[in-house]
């Protein structure tokens, strides 16, 4: 299994197929690498070197009890990028992994990144705040908190459902793809769930995003039921300068799987300009 070792102590366990341009996937909460096994061996493929890690805390990587903050994890990242030597990378942020390669951006520059995309990404903030009134408030997070601390399991079985639309009319979201979320989710240790709950939802982004200067691709889903796409996509691409956003009809928060076909066309046209 190929890991790295952080200072720390911690162990990150990543996955590196394929040859050429690196590009390297941050996956949201609560999974891990395997979310992006379909757009790895896709990348893969096409004649990219296509790498995905697992979050500390999360799947295979170590669940030490400090670190799991925003912070860490683009530090974590950064140490990845840096022990395997890769230049030129493009970088690809779901969700919270969205966040993580923001914070990458805004604490370790552009020197080794050519491009940069998020997916249904956190930034700036999702925490409503006087500054931020378009956010979803405290009680939301405190909720996720709770479930997530009561009965996992179960939370992770339910929140499946809005993650992926198949709450919606006319979904067509398999049994398959529910249950598959909730194997990834019931491999992050507790503690890690919680921390990153924390710092997917209160940590402000937007000096990071004020420091991109790279093309940078932004795509939402309008119908995002996890992270609304209004406080989101839309702020952060106007304040990435020279970004494109990309807005997907009707799409839900889990779009790397619920629209691949579509997804993986527009980030590999994106790959090649």
């Amino acid at each position: 299994m190929s890991t790295i070792a952080i200072q720390d102590g911690t162990q990150i366990y990543y996955k590196d197929w394929g040859a050429g341009q690196p590009v390297v996937f941050s996956h949201g909460w609560p999974l891990n690498a395997d979310a992006w096994d379909e757009q790895l061996v896709f990348l893969a493929g096409k004649g990219y070197r296509a790498i995905a890690h697992d979050r500390r805390g999360h799947g295979r990587s170590s669940q030490p009890w400090n670190g799991n903050d925003i912070d860490t994890y683009a530090d974590d990242l950064a140490a990845l990028i840096e022990t395997i030597n890769l230049k030129d990378v493009v970088l690809v942020g779901h969700s919270t992994g969205g966040g993580e390669v923001t914070r990458y951006i805004g604490r370790h520059g552009t020197n080794r990144v050519a491009k940069a995309v998020l997916v249904g990404a956190v930034p700036p903030l999702m925490l409503k705040t006087e500054a931020n009134p378009g956010g979803l408030p405290l009680e939301v997070f405190d909720n996720i908190r709770a479930g997530v601390a009561n009965d996992r399991s179960q939370f992770y079985k339910d929140l499946s459902e809005s993650f992926y639309g198949a709450n919606r009319p006319n979904a067509k979201v398999s049994q398959g793809l529910r249950e598959q979320f909730w194997l990834w989710s019931m491999q992050v240790g507790l503690k890690g769930a919680l921390d990153c709950i924390k710092a997917f939802s209160e940590t402000d982004f937007t000096e990071d995003l004020k420091k991109f200067d790279v093309p940078t691709l932004i795509i939402h889903g309008d119908d995002d039921q996890i992270v609304p796409f209004a406080n989101s996509a839309l702020l952060s691409s106007q304040i990435v300068k020279g970004s494109t956003l990309k807005v997907y009809p009707g799409a839900d928060h889990g779009l790397s799987s619920t629209y691949r076909e579509q997804f993986n066309s527009d980030l590999l046209a994106f790959l090649k300009t």
